[in-house]
């Protein structure tokens, strides 16, 4: 039983490794469960099995990846600065996660449109609330999370660019009245 055990936790692995692979690669609407199989070398019927559907397995690609939790963490006062680094980084030609390739390449799929939105509440907008004071917290960072997938929309729409410090000063600014909190 311990070897079919692994056996199956390795199948999962490959299933999840192919898939985060192709939705990096062609986005959520072009991958097939059939090219997911083929690239894991594994049945098309264990798909089904273990995420339930193509959304299910994407949902589980999204959860294994890593968020700007890293960001949100730390000292408040230094919060707004972490949020323009991190957002002038994404002015360049391709994020360097997958999951970003795949949530640009993906985000209008009404078949995934849901999940995406949770993701955004629980990855980013939930706990960046969470770290701000005051009745309107959830706006702020709302409008925060706007202005850092507002920087991908335009390098996709305009081209990337390398980010100066003046970029990264302005941002700063940016995310310094999102998150300021009435007075």
């Amino acid at each position: 039983m311990e070897v079919r055990l692994r056996d199956r936790e390795a199948t999962r692995e490959r299933l999840l490794a192919a898939a985060r692979a192709l939705f990096a690669e062609h986005g959520y609407e072009r991958v097939t469960v059939r090219m997911i199989a083929a690239a894991a070398e594994a049945n098309i019927a264990l798909v089904g099995r273990y995420f339930g559907s193509k959304a299910g397995l994407f949902g589980e690609v999204l959860a294994g990846e890593p968020t700007v939790r890293q960001v949100l963490e730390g000292d408040l006062e230094g919060l707004a600065r972490r949020l323009g680094e991190y957002t002038a980084q994404r002015m360049r030609a391709e994020p360097d996660s997958p999951i970003l390739r795949t949530l640009e390449r993906s985000a209008g799929d009404p078949e995934i449109q849901a999940l995406l939105s949770e993701r955004l509440r629980t990855a980013v907008v939930n706990p960046l609330a969470a770290r701000l004071e005051g009745d309107d917290a959830m706006a702020r960072a709302r409008m925060a999370t706007a202005v850092f997938l507002g920087v991908g929309s335009v390098r996709r729409l305009l081209g990337p660019s390398d980010p100066t410090p003046e970029d990264v000063d302005r941002l700063t600014g940016l995310f310094e009245a999102c998150l300021r909190g009435r007075e």
